[in-house]
């Protein structure tokens, strides 16, 4: 098995999409959400790992079976995914864990490789990928609802805040969190059963796990996309008109 190994969350209903089926299915560009994702990813891992939950049989038949897949039965947040993932690859030979959302079809393979290459060269126990949001102007008001990096007096990530759970200071912060990591499977794996669901949704949050590597002392490291564009998910049909609209090679604005 690959050294870094790819975990690719696509347990999600496209319920804002208006789709009966699963988000990851959601077509852009012509093809598939997640089919797009693979082709960016499969110079850094050879076997991704694919969580999958609502329609995941339609989710393993969209992309041929011949991924790795694990089933995430409940859906209680991104945490509780990657959680589901430790005991197939919990392998002292796997050194760095990617985590990457299933419906952000835009990252690049040189983003990919640029975040793993920092991890490996920092010695970080977590890296993020991180984007300013331009004060969520425009096409970029689309971040508005992304996690914010909250950042200490020294400028070191301290912890990040999802949106419901932000105060009206920290909505103001335009550096905003992709949802794209890189672990380090040991430390990973002995810290994910930590992640605690006392929030507002009630969910494990897997951007949490921020928060215990400071707390534990740990290094984190800071990956800045090149491309703010890189980030866009696709959770409305707003946001598939904006991904759409890249890939034609419209600037946005």
């Amino acid at each position: 098995m690959d050294k870094t190994q790819i975990i690719i969350l696509a347990g999600g209903k496209g319920t804002r999409m208006q789709s009966n089926g699963p988000k990851v299915l959601v077509e852009v560009g012509g093809e598939p959400i997640i089919l797009r994702l693979l082709k960016a990813v499969e110079t850094v891992c050879s076997n991704s790992t694919i969580i999958v939950g609502y329609q995941g049989e339609e989710v393993i038949k969209a992309t041929e079976n011949k991924y790795h897949y694990i089933w995430q039965k409940e859906q209680l947040g991104t945490g509780h995914a990657v959680a589901c993932a430790r005991e197939a690859l919990a392998d002292e030979v796997i050194k760095n864990i990617v985590v990457l959302p299933g419906d952000h079809p835009l990252i690049s393979t040189e983003t990919l490789e640029e975040l793993v290459r920092l991890h490996e060269s920092s010695g970080a126990t977590l890296t993020l990928t991180t984007g300013m949001a331009d004060n969520f102007i425009g096409d970029f008001a689309a971040f508005y609802n992304f996690g914010r990096i909250v950042r200490d007096r020294t400028g070191a990530v301290d912890r990040i805040v999802e949106l419901k759970d932000a105060n009206e200071e920290e909505k103001k912060i335009s550096e905003v969190n992709f949802g794209y990591y890189c672990f380090d499977s040991a430390w990973l794996w002995k810290n994910i059963d930590k992640l605690k669901d006392n929030n507002k949704a009630k969910e494990y949050y897997l951007t949490d796990l921020v928060q215990l590597a400071v707390n534990q002392g740990e290094k984190i490291s800071v990956f800045t996309t090149k491309d703010t564009a890189e980030g866009f998910g696709i959770n409305m049909p707003e946001q598939l008109a904006i991904v759409e609209k890249y890939l034609e090679g419209l600037k946005i604005i």
